[in-house]
């Protein structure tokens, strides 16, 4: 059965926890630079009430089985980093999307995003018996779609005028997928990485 249920999950150098209220302090403090949200309107750190407010609708959609939200830390300070989800979630047909990532700029081009993918990714295909996990960013923000063709993922295409923004402009956005008979191959690479 494809049910994604919180879990915790973890390398050597992270970790990934449900996602709760009480993770709102640090959550926040992680969270509180506006350029981690240019390309994710609205900021869900814009303050601690909006945060608060966030990790409250995140823990409904958990229970609600259409997310499921993770707290990333990094296990040599402990410290919570930045949040990843699974999302957009189909059990009819096995899939679901990765998203709803930020990490705080301390940690941005290191070990955490690298490791997290992967746990996310090995729990998809290895545990929850996915079929295909998707991924999706803005299509102007080069930084999100390097980071996701560095997993591995395939660019499928844009979604044209996919959202509307909080400002009334129309989102186009990049798609790019691993489907579960390229995972073996991806597997070996971000394990060379790791």
């Amino acid at each position: 059965m494809f049910t994604p249920n919180p879990v915790t999950l973890s390398t050597d150098k992270i970790t990934l926890r449900p996602l709760s209220i009480s993770h709102l302090d640090d959550f926040y403090r992680a969270g509180a630079f506006p350029e981690l949200w240019q390309w994710s309107l609205p900021d869900q750190c814009s303050s601690k009430a909006q945060a608060a407010d966030w990790l409250s609708y995140s823990e409904t959609m958990t229970q609600q089985g259409e997310h499921v939200a993770f707290a990333i830390f990094d296990n040599q300070s402990g410290e919570l980093v930045g949040s990843t989800r699974y999302c957009a979630i189909s059990k009819a047909d096995k899939n679901l999307e990765i998203g709803f990532t930020f990490i705080t700029p301390k940690y941005q081009r290191s070990y955490v995003n690298t490791h997290a993918k992967y746990c996310l990714l090995k729990h998809a295909f290895e545990q929850l018996g996915a079929i295909r996990v998707q991924f999706k960013a803005h299509e102007k923000n080069t930084t999100s779609r390097n980071a996701i063709a560095r997993l591995g993922a395939t660019f499928e295409g844009i979604l044209r005028h996919h959202r509307i923004l909080p400002d009334g402009s129309y989102r186009n956005t990049a798609i790019f997928s691993i489907i579960n008979h390229e995972w073996q191959v991806i597997k070996q690479q971000l394990e060379s990485k790791l």
